[in-house]
């Protein structure tokens, strides 16, 4: 079984396609099935922007679509940047103002604790979805510190690290990343339904 990726975002296709093929799963992205449609997150949660992306193209593309959407959850900011991530500080600023700018909000905050949050949905033509969630636990660093990964990578220290996501390697990040553990959980219920012999 084939899965049309609901992302246009090309890091989160990389990720995602890297991860996927890794457990098993092949997928095409919006490219190659020539979808152009730009989606608009309305949702007051994770998942339910991911709902909204993974329906739209599995009605367009008649296959099984998945769509994450995940985000930046920081405590002493009362959970912001949250589902507005992709967003924040302005829907006109780069990837690197955005992190320059959530950490000049964090000035002189010693309370730095933040995770990443990743739900996964996938939308069948059958009108079945599955819907699973990852976390990756860290800390907000005072500066940004590597090349590697995106969004705010540079800014983020894994729980257990003494790096930012942007200084890991494409495996270790994989290895620990909110996305990857998402995935995972998600083909195990894809494992589980398809055992239970629910028809998916």
């Amino acid at each position: 079984m084939k899965f049309a990726l609901a992302t246009a975002n090309e890091g989160k296709i990389k990720e995602m396609c890297n991860i996927l093929s890794s457990l098993g799963i092949e997928v095409v992205t919006r490219d190659e099935l020539d979808i152009n449609l730009d989606i608009e997150e309305t949702g007051t949660t994770f998942a339910e922007n991911a709902r909204l992306k993974a329906v739209a193209i599995c009605k367009l593309s008649k296959m099984p679509s998945i769509a994450d959407d995940s985000g930046l959850v920081v405590n002493a900011l009362n959970g912001e940047p949250g589902v507005y991530t992709s967003s924040y500080g302005g829907e006109k600023l780069t990837t690197k103002e955005r992190y320059e700018y959530l950490l000049k909000n964090m000035e002189n905050m010693e309370q730095r604790n933040a995770k990443f949050v990743c739900n996964i949905v996938c939308a069948f033509p059958s009108g079945k979805e599955l819907i699973a969630t990852g976390e990756c636990s860290g800390s907000i660093a005072t500066i940004p510190i590597g090349d590697g990964g995106f969004g705010y990578d540079p800014v983020f220290i894994p729980d257990g690290y003494k790096k930012t996501m942007a200084e890991l390697s494409s495996d270790e990040k994989n290895a620990i990343s909110h996305r990857s553990k998402a995935l995972n959980n998600f083909v195990e219920l894809l494992k589980s339904n398809k055992s239970s012999g629910e028809c998916v």
